[in-house]
């Protein structure tokens, strides 16, 4: 076996297509669309590479055969806020080959640490938490919309290198028609009858002014947390539009008190529903079709992606106002059947609290793990919010 770095075209096709072969046997793996894959390494396309850089590997066989691939990439920005600058691995497959993956995981390393980094994350994105981010150990179901997908085994090869939790992602399921808890109601009650309280649900007519909301909510609620930064108003517009072809009004809402925003819940049509019969291309028939099909209301699962409420508005129970504002519209539209909360990370015990409180059960769970450089450096997880 032996590393080549991905430099031709054929090699990007073979990093592209190595998941075709290793999960054909598989039911429950979509495959992505591979425009997504692509733009990730697309240097026209992903705004990351303007603060660092990101190569590709295969892994082949003495007979040239591809049997395993890995990405390494580095952010400058976000790399200087950890103790030691840290780098990234991602869209990992490997055979269940301890030899075979340590191969893959050393490539990783040495290209990052050439670049001064000292730890190495993963398996993670070349670009937001919100897309490729982590490893599946728990709920091998098929995924949402730019959510990793594995093989079990992968929890094995990361663990038997070296690598160690960092922090885990949760996701909480359960049925859009299960019946809220009885506090729900009653602190849904106090906050509706403040008249300085309001809720409204999203609409596209209104783009521009819901994208802004959200980035105010998002900035005081989210921003200061981990060492993020604060959303830009283009930054958040982009977000948005990116959006609104998959947008349901309904799924998304609002709570205002004395009409500032304060709170946000955005959900979204489980779309990798409709994706997992395009096997992986995205052309004008495919985008035909997804109309379509998004038309239809075909669509039966829906799955939550932000939630926050400004802290100044915590613990008064505009939480449970806002879950039940939507809820009631859900059960109303009479579409959606099941539903998944995603991303919740087990060092926010206020989501995890949200998410309990709903008569949830945890479906999956993701971890991203942390490799430190020095091995006898002392490791520390993810601080708790």
């Amino acid at each position: 076996m032996h590393i080549v770095e991905v430099k031709s075209r054929k090699d990007q096709q073979d990093f592209l297509l190595l998941p075709v072969d290793l999960y054909k046997t598989d039911p429950n793996w979509i495959r992505p669309l591979d425009k997504d894959i692509e733009a990730v390494f697309d240097r026209t396309k992903n705004k990351f590479y303007r603060h660092g850089d990101c190569t590709r590997f295969l892994l082949k066989t003495d007979q040239g055969v591809t049997i395993g691939r890995i990405a390494a990439f580095y952010n400058e920005r976000t790399s200087k806020r950890e103790a030691q600058p840290t780098g990234g691995i991602g869209f990992f497959e490997s055979p269940n080959d301890q030899n075979a993956a340590n191969m893959l995981f050393d490539a990783g390393k040495q290209w990052l640490a050439a670049r001064n980094m000292e730890a190495m994350d993963g398996p993670i994105n070349f670009g937001e938490r919100d897309s490729w981010w982590g490893l599946i150990v728990e709920g091998f179901d098929p995924v949402p919309y730019k959510m990793n997908y594995n093989l079990p085994y992968y929890k094995q090869l990361f663990e038997n290198y070296g690598f160690k939790t960092y922090f885990e992602q949760w996701c909480f399921s359960s049925t859009v028609h299960n019946q809220l808890q009885g506090k729900f109601h009653t602190r849904h009650a106090l906050i509706a009858a403040d008249p300085d309280y309001s809720s409204r649900h999203f609409k596209k007519s209104q783009l521009a002014n819901f994208a802004e909301d959200f980035r105010i909510v998002y900035n005081k609620a989210w921003a200061r947390h981990g060492g993020g930064k604060e959303l830009e108003a283009k930054q958040t517009l982009q977000l948005f539009n990116s959006m609104k072809p998959v947008i349901d009004e309904k799924l998304i809402w609002f709570v205002y008190y004395k009409n500032e925003p304060v709170g946000v819940w955005i959900n979204l049509p489980d779309i990798n529903q409709i994706f997992k019969k395009f096997n992986g291309k995205f052309g004008l028939f495919q985008k035909l079709r997804f109309i379509i099909e998004l038309k239809r209301k075909k669509i039966k699962k829906m799955y939550g992606l932000v939630f926050g409420i400004v802290p100044e508005h915590q613990a008064k129970g505009v939480d449970a106002y806002m879950i039940l504002e939507g809820a009631n519209s859900f059960m109303k539209e009479n579409i959606y059947h099941d539903f998944e909360m995603q991303w919740i990370g087990d060092f926010n015990p206020k989501m995890v609290s949200v998410a309990e409180n709903l008569d949830s059960s945890k479906s999956r769970i993701l971890v991203t793990y942390r490799y430190l450089f020095d091995r006898n450096k002392e490791f520390k997880r993810h601080p708790m919010f």
